[in-house]
């Protein structure tokens, strides 16, 4: 099995597609290969997550501070969902610029989002199931938010009468985010 690595808009943020194998069965597909990840510059993955959610639902965008700052590789299982990672990296030259990815089931590709970038995904199906693996384990104290319809980074989100938490609807602007990441070019 073989993974492409794509650098995206903003190169630290990749595509990753694999192989799909299909007969009159279904399919196979090899989604994550440790020692194929770290040797194209992955981190070791040390949490594997999967989440549930309606059409509509909207889930960010977020991310956690140094130390305990993450990277995640995010695969849609089942259902579409649009996914979205913002450079959250003050001294960044791509501070507040976004990278948006569609993923389906129907198609073997992840997005790699690195620790610096806030993530945050919108249900597109009318179930999708979201599978993403991450760099470090979560940790409440660390975590932050930025708010998902911040017009300064202007996510062009494809579904404006979204579902949120609480704790998403009420996050802060981009202005006004606390971040420590350092840029390194």
């Amino acid at each position: 099995m073989s993974f492409e690595f794509i650098p995206q808009s903003i190169p630290d943020v990749l595509i990753v597609r694999g192989s799909r194998f299909g007969d009159h069965r279904g399919f196979f597909s090899e989604t994550f290969r440790s020692e194929v990840f770290v040797a194209s510059g992955l981190p070791q993955m040390l949490q594997h997550n999967h989440s549930r959610s309606p059409r509509g639902v909207l889930r960010g965008l977020h991310y956690q501070l140094e130390p305990r700052s993450m990277g995640k590789l995010v695969r849609c299982a089942r259902g579409a969902i649009f996914d979205v990672a913002v450079d959250v990296r003050k001294c960044s030259p791509t501070f507040g610029q976004y990278v948006t990815a569609e993923l389906s089931d129907e198609e073997n590709t992840m997005l790699w989002v690195p620790p610096g970038f806030a993530h945050g995904f919108l249900a597109l199906s009318e179930l999708a199931d979201c599978i993403y693996m991450q760099s470090d384990y979560w940790s409440p104290d660390q975590e932050r938010c930025l708010r998902w319809n911040d017009p300064t980074v202007g996510v062009p989100w494809p579904i404006q009468d979204v579902k949120l938490s609480a704790k998403d609807a009420q996050a802060p602007m981009l202005d006004a985010i606390e971040t420590n990441f350092r840029y390194h070019a």
